[in-house]
């Protein structure tokens, strides 16, 4: 498979945001969006693969992580100012509509990006399926995302994840893991006030009123077409809100599992991902 050097990431200031933006190749434009606690580099291997196909890849650390800015306020990171980030991104850079890959938050991004607007022509959802079917997944997911509530608590993760070197982050979500995702996770999240801005978007985001809350949400139903992608291993997620995404869809589904794939699939499952991706998005 084709590989490309790609270019170092510019900083693009945004009306609310300066956010650090990696842009490379020409074609079709696709716009990667990384999750907690990554930065853009998550999507290495398929940002070289899809510029070497002839697509152009936008991938920004989004707001509070990698080298984009970290803003103070806990409400700066409410989803609608990502999607806003995200819009005013597409329009600074020239481009109209594009495929969009999501992973983590960054699904939760492309989600809302994709309901909210007309200017997604392909979705690929990665670890995290479409909000209905999250929402109604049950109690069995509600257990899996225990620690949503707990990042909650201000000034409790900031003390456990650290202790003994990352000693929880590395044995929960990396089952003892010690790669360069790992490591580059860990020294973003050590710089100052990094931890804090990644744990803001659960704070801002999540509410204990509604944790639990089966009602569904009354979303808009998509028409484009839609992949999700899902790690059979993954500690924090089950299939069941992956899979029950195409209840809420009325265009075509397409289901990926990852045996034995965890959390980190574009790192650590790049080719599979990059082979779905190219699927996905072909012209």
């Amino acid at each position: 498979m084709g590989r490309v050097e790609l270019p170092a990431p510019v900083r693009v200031t945004l009306p609310d945001i300066t956010l650090s933006v990696l842009d490379a190749g020409d074609g079709p434009a696709v716009l990667l969006l990384h999750g907690f606690p990554d930065r853009a580099s998550l999507w290495r291997a398929q940002a070289e693969a899809l510029v070497a196909a002839g697509y152009r890849v936008i991938a920004p650390d989004l707001r509070g992580f990698g080298d984009s800015d970290r803003p103070d306020d806990v409400e700066a990171y409410r989803l609608h100012r990502s999607v806003a980030d995200v819009l005013a991104l597409l329009d600074d850079r020239g481009v109209e509509r594009a495929a969009v890959a999501g992973h983590d938050f960054g699904s939760v991004v492309g989600w809302a990006l994709a309901l909210r607007s007309d200017r997604v022509t392909r979705y690929a959802a990665l670890a995290v399926g479409h909000p209905e079917a999250f929402r109604a997944a049950g109690l069995e997911q509600r257990a899996l995302s225990w620690y949503m509530l707990w990042f909650r608590f201000p000034g409790v993760a900031e003390e456990v994840l650290p202790a003994d070197d990352w000693a929880l982050f590395r044995r929960w979500l990396h089952r003892g893991v010690d790669d360069e995702l790992t490591r580059t996770q860990i020294a973003d999240l050590a710089r100052p006030g990094a931890l804090v801005a990644g744990l803001n978007w659960y704070r801002a985001n999540i509410d204990p009123r509604t944790f639990v809350d089966e009602t569904p949400l009354g979303l808009p139903r998509l028409t484009i077409p839609v992949l999700g992608m899902y790690g059979e291993a993954d500690p924090a997620l089950g299939e069941a809100q992956m899979t029950g995404s195409a209840r809420y869809l009325d265009g075509p589904f397409t289901y990926v599992p990852v045996p034995g794939g965890d959390h980190w699939l574009p790192a650590r499952h790049p080719d599979a991902v990059t082979d779905a991706l190219l699927g996905a998005f072909g012209r």
